[in-house]
């Protein structure tokens, strides 16, 4: 955690605030491709694409942006360290949900089509991903919420709990913009209109994690 000190100058409030605002242009972006663009979203249709739409839906907004969120907390929630904490907890909990829930989507498309599962290095990074952060999720609990390691040895196991979790936070976000960069080629898209949403989508995912990454380097602003 940074010092009062810190040689960047500036607190974390303005980085979270554009953060935030990342976030918000991210789910436009994607909600405009998915909907307008995808013709939708389904869990049983006819339609296979409107099933796999929920994939990119789950992993990038349920997953990134929540997991990101919950990165942010201690710098972001008003109240007591025992409340952003609890925070802390429940969107990593509805984020490893989501991850969850948005690979089972990925399997029960592929079979739908008859494709191969695990095949490119998206798959691997996305399911290596969601395996490390559910390991993460049980660590961090068991560790620093319930039953809860003594205080010194929770001292010594913050450190490697911040570094292996933004490990993984990036891990996911490499993920995201392989995964983009796949569906790019697999739609055949070419200068057009959703040629741009997708690219900017995957900008703007890169952005957030910067912002998520430099938020947790700078010290709190209030």
């Amino acid at each position: 955690m940074a010092a009062k000190g810190s040689s960047f100058l500036i607190t974390a409030t303005p980085v979270t605030l554009f953060a935030h605002l990342l976030l918000i242009a991210v789910t436009t972006l994607l909600l405009v491709w998915l909907l307008h663009f995808q013709g939708g979203l389904a869990f049983k249709s006819d339609n296979h694409d409107k099933i796999f739409n929920l994939h990119p839906l789950l992993m990038i907004i349920g997953f990134i942006l929540i997991a990101g969120e919950a990165i942010m907390s201690y710098k972001t929630v008003p109240g007591t360290r025992r409340t952003r904490k609890r925070v802390h907890l429940i969107l990593h909990s509805i984020a490893l949900a989501a991850g969850i829930f948005g690979v089972y989507i990925a399997f029960r498309y592929h079979d739908k089509e008859s494709k191969p599962d695990m095949y490119t290095l998206h798959s691997w990074l996305g399911l290596s991903t969601i395996c490390l952060f559910g390991l993460q999720w049980v660590f961090g609990f068991f560790s620093f919420w319930f039953p809860g390691a003594e205080m010194p040895t929770r001292g010594r196991l913050m450190p490697w709990h911040w570094f292996v979790g933004m490990v993984i936070f990036l891990m996911a976000i490499l993920t995201a913009e392989t995964g983009l960069v796949w569906r790019f080629y697999d739609l055949e898209l070419q200068r057009s209109q959703e040629a741009l949403i997708v690219n900017f989508t995957g900008l703007l995912i890169l952005l957030f994690a910067i912002a998520v990454s430099l938020s947790v380097v700078l010290p709190r602003g209030y």
